[in-house]
């Protein structure tokens, strides 16, 4: 990386990507102005005209259709890759032998053996892979974290996290790769890779987990006649293809501090196009985030005098994490969502690659071990699912 700035690509131009990409463009302006020049300089994707469009959207130097065209470019130093999960191993290792500095979507791969894999080749790299795991900085969740961590919830009992979308709830909805893959790779790895991490952000490690469940709802779907991006639609054939993975799944847990937990996640909840419900129970309160509201929790304190005990809104702003200094109006009320969580994790990997204080915003994103170790849970649940429902230890 030249000490003067940073270079800055995307390699996937769907609805991550671009989520990515407009990330990188507001970074900057996000807290102090301390970062290097970021120089936004091309987004790579095999479908040239998104490629083209994304890069004309957010301000970007050029497009590519290849990532070998990110790895070879000298004006490039950080690079996000937000493409298919099978893809993942070669494009990543591709770029960290080229001397970029990684951040990969989740899940890490789609087998474990890629992901450590990777895992193992980020450790011998000379520069920086991290994994994003966005949820990790929404404030209201954040906040519940620091809940926890201060005792003011008590021990945690069980949590609860439910995780209903509807992206693929219509039958005519065209197959893609999400839709391909061994059981557990569909809404289990997509939306349920995120669920699992929060579980053990908000209750500590897991040590078991059973009662794994997966149902495939629609088990066929029409070819595209095109392209297909992120989670949307597109002109369909009149030929049909078998749809190998989950479109629901469900699963118990066990933390090692004693609590319980129980995580639900579909893909065709109708209705439901972004649904994320945590709920955390403790001896001393409990706390509740609601993805469609994402500005506030709800808390409950058993403190309170028992004529005021039961929940309460609590409205997010400046005392709650990420927000004092970040947001443009930071007092509660004013809103925010899920783009932030994006905006919040690329400013951490910038200040990271430009060798900045951890103390200085942000803590660091998670690395590619615990990448590994969020699909080994996964992978639990599939072998539970596999056993009908047996337990399955974690190995630690």
């Amino acid at each position: 990386m030249s000490q003067s700035s940073i270079g800055v690509a995307v390699i996937g131009a769907g609805m991550a990507g671009k989520a990515h990409a407009a990330a990188y463009r507001n970074a900057p302006s996000l807290y102090e102005s301390i970062l290097p020049e970021v120089r936004l300089v091309s987004i790579a994707d095999a479908y040239a005209p998104a490629g083209e469009a994304a890069a004309a959207r957010f301000g970007y130097t050029r497009s590519d259709t290849s990532w070998q065209a990110i790895a070879a470019a000298d004006d490039i130093d950080v690079v996000s890759v937000v493409v298919a999960n099978h893809l993942h191993r070669e494009i990543v290792e591709g770029l960290l032998d080229a001397g970029k500095h990684v951040l990969c979507e989740k899940p890490l791969s789609d087998t474990l053996e890629d992901a450590r894999a990777m895992a193992a080749a980020a450790e011998r790299a000379s520069t920086i892979a991290r994994i994003g795991l966005t949820f990790r900085r929404a404030p209201g969740i954040a906040y519940i974290r620091e809940l926890v961590d201060s005792g003011r919830l008590g021990k945690v009992l069980h949590v609860s996290i439910r995780y209903w979308t509807d992206y693929a709830a219509d039958p005519g909805t065209a197959i893609s790769w999400r839709f391909k893959g061994a059981s557990g790779s569909g809404a289990l790895a997509d939306v349920g890779s995120h669920a699992s991490y929060l579980a053990e952000f908000l209750a500590g490690d897991a040590v078991e987990v059973g009662g794994g469940r997966f149902s495939t709802a629609i088990s066929q779907r029409p070819k595209p006649l095109g392209a297909v991006s992120g989670h949307g639609h597109s002109a369909v054939s009149d030929e049909y293809d078998t749809v190998e993975n989950d479109d629901y799944a469900a699963f118990s847990l066990r933390f090692a501090g004693g609590a319980a937990g129980t995580i639900e996640v579909s893909r065709v909840a109708a209705g439901h196009p972004n649904d994320l419900q945590i709920e955390v129970f403790g001896e001393l309160g409990g706390a509740k985030f609601d993805q469609s509201r994402p500005s506030e929790i709800e808390l409950y304190l058993a403190e309170d005098s028992a004529a005021e005990r039961g929940y309460r809104r609590v409205l997010l702003g400046s005392p709650h994490p990420y927000i004092a200094g970040g947001m443009p109006i930071d007092v509660s009320g004013v809103g925010f969502g899920q783009n932030e969580g994006f905006l919040f994790q690329a400013r951490a990997f910038l200040e990271e690659v430009a060798g900045l204080d951890e103390s200085v915003s942000l803590p660091r994103n998670a690395d590619f071990g615990e990448g590994v170790h969020n699909m080994e849970l996964l992978a639990a649940v599939a072998e539970s699912e596999r056993l009908s429902g047996a337990t399955v230890r974690l190995d630690k």
